[in-house]
């Protein structure tokens, strides 16, 4: 079945999204606007990954837990896992890696942590949008060896990517490349580019999104509202392995190509 996915969104964790783009939020306006299949993908963090979780489910859509990394050299990668308790045990191995900076909300911004009814539940104290102590090809190494997929972000932008703080895409164990636009050769290393809408504001949901071939069962299964806890572990990670196995053949549709 063929559906349309997005998989680089922050919520009000991320010290530069909107405080209204809560888990929820960007569930709702997700399924409003025709995803079937959306990941979470906070800076560094992975803290509001279990209430994205039940309010995906609750719109009838399948989640994909992430996070956006940044290098030490600040490359941004997506780490993208099939379960949340799987995101939350990288992003605790990521907060012991963080580069210390004096944080003060009034001037980089808050930083919320919230259940699915959108609760606040904690407000970190440190500062989410700072660079790790890893190096781009140790961070790639380390997220792909806990089993993540793994996806430089938005390549060809001139900030914060391989283009613009390393200058070319090294070899690596990725997936997938993401691309603001149809990327150049170079940057892709002969693998499939995606579209991302990087949404940090509710109007951003949905803008960049990318279509892909998925079974539909998988689709259903990992979206049940009723699902028991290891009913539902076992289709995350069956559709997982899917989402996997669609980006390295191939079986994507950009953004761009399908605006051509």
């Amino acid at each position: 079945m063929r559906i349309l996915a997005d998989l680089h969104n922050h919520s009000c964790l991320s010290p530069c999204a909107s405080l209204e783009e809560s888990p929820s939020l960007i569930a709702r306006l997700a399924a409003e606007r025709g995803l079937s299949l959306v990941a979470l993908t906070d800076h560094n963090s992975a803290l509001n990954c279990p209430a994205f979780g039940q309010a995906c489910r609750r719109e009838g859509l399948a989640p994909v837990y992430g996070i956006e990394a940044s290098s030490v050299e600040e490359v941004h990668v997506l780490c993208l896992f099939a379960t949340a308790n799987e995101a939350l045990s990288f992003g605790e191995k990521l907060r012991g890696l963080l580069q210390i900076v004096p944080y003060d909300p009034e001037k980089l911004g808050d930083e919320v942590v919230v259940d699915a009814d959108e609760l606040v539940l904690d407000l970190p104290d440190y500062y989410l949008g700072a660079a790790l102590s890893l190096g781009f090809d140790e961070l790639c190494a380390e997220a792909a060896l806990r089993g993540a997929i793994v996806i430089p972000a938005h390549v060809d932008r001139p900030m914060f990517s391989v283009s613009s703080q390393l200058g070319f895409l090294p070899p690596g164990p990725y997936d997938a490349i993401e691309s603001m636009r149809e990327p150049p050769r170079e940057l892709c290393l002969g693998l499939c580019a995606i579209s991302g809408s990087d949404s940090h504001y509710p109007e951003h949901v949905c803008r960049r999104p990318f279509a892909v071939d998925l079974p539909d069962a998988l689709l259903a299964a990992s979206s049940a509202a009723d699902a028991s806890p290891e009913t539902l572990a076992a289709a995350e990670a069956e559709l997982f392995a899917a989402l996997r196995k669609a980006l390295r053949e191939g079986r994507v549709e950009p953004y761009w190509a399908a605006k051509a």
